[in-house]
């Protein structure tokens, strides 16, 4: 399993340069069986990123692109009238672009929050209830969005009951000189690299699962429960979350990090996580999962920098 994981980052490595963190962290969500949202200002191969990863995993892709009059029918589906030869008329049910494995919800801050919440219960329970009736998702389902930052204008602050299904929160700046070099000649050029499919939907199901057997210390999940707990208000030994934390992190935060701490031992080669895994992916669990308060906004406090004090005995 670890040569095929290998694999899996080569043939991404050959259409997205540098930005390694945010490729394993995106890897880190399906082999969690997660969703992720992708924060970065556009030109940035985010799209590019998922389309490759759809490529490399075998599943099979959709995209939406999110705009202001997107509709909820529009990513889920509807149901038509329709009107048989002996005169009979019948409802049928057409599916809409999230009855796919792999769900690219581009600039998803970009539609109203009416069509976000579309998505919730997809995201969820993955299955969608159109005029009263259930709709199962195909397995695996995950969605892979992307999202321009707030300060663009045109956009829509995402709901904080969804942005609490997304298993991470992964934000890509701008790559390394070097790595933009070898973009600059690479995709100008006559000839362009594209990603070959190294695993299938199945292969992919059974890493999950795999995933979910990899042995967790007691040391690991201690230090996830300790970060998540003091990153609450209500139940924090920190003074600094007490007074600049509105809302913390719920136990599906504890939840994520476990499984994202798994899976990060598991491209790694390595038999079980460690704290540094823990420490490591603190950030992107945790960061669309706490709110500061408005005086805290108004100093400039940060949650990179809260998180980083709930993170700092472990570090």
């Amino acid at each position: 399993m670890g040569d095929k994981l290998a694999l899996v980052r080569e043939s991404i490595g050959q259409v997205i340069f540098g930005q390694q963190e945010v490729v394993d962290q995106t890897i880190i969500t399906l082999l969690a069986g997660g969703h992720a949202l992708l924060i970065g200002v556009p030109g940035l191969a985010k799209t590019r990123l998922v389309e490759t990863l759809g490529t490399v995993f075998g599943l099979e892709d959709k995209r939406v692109q999110c705009t202001p009059d997107l509709m909820p029918a529009d990513i889920l589906g509807s149901e038509v009238l329709e009107e048989s030869e002996s005169g009979r008329r019948s409802f049928r049910f057409i599916p809409g672009p999230v009855f796919g494995q792999l769900l690219m919800a581009d600039e998803i801050n970009r539609a109203s929050p009416r069509t976000q919440s579309a998505l919730l219960q997809a995201m969820q329970e993955h299955r969608v209830t159109v005029a009263g009736k259930p709709h199962d998702l195909p397995a695996p389902f995950h969605v892979l969005a992307t999202q321009n930052p707030l300060e663009q204008e045109g956009t829509y602050p995402l709901p904080e009951a969804q942005l609490d299904r997304f298993l991470l929160e992964i934000d890509v700046g701008y790559p390394e000189l070097e790595a933009e070099r070898r973009m600059l000649i690479e995709t100008t050029g006559p000839n362009q690299m594209n990603a070959k499919a190294v695993m299938d939907a199945e292969q992919l199901m059974a890493v999950q699962r795999l995933v979910r057997r990899v042995p967790v210390g007691e040391s690991v999940v201690e230090a996830i429960l300790a970060i998540v707990r003091n990153g609450r208000p209500e139940t924090t030994a920190l003074e600094e979350v007490r007074s600049q934390v509105a809302w913390g992190p719920g136990p599906r935060a504890s939840q994520a990090l476990m499984l994202a701490v798994r899976a990060r031992a598991l491209i790694d080669g390595r038999l079980a996580p460690s704290i540094d895994d823990v420490v490591a992916l603190a950030h992107p669990v945790l960061k669309h999962r706490m709110a500061l308060s408005f005086a805290a906004r108004a100093d400039g406090v940060t949650l990179d920098h809260i998180i980083a004090h709930l993170t700092a005995p472990y570090a």
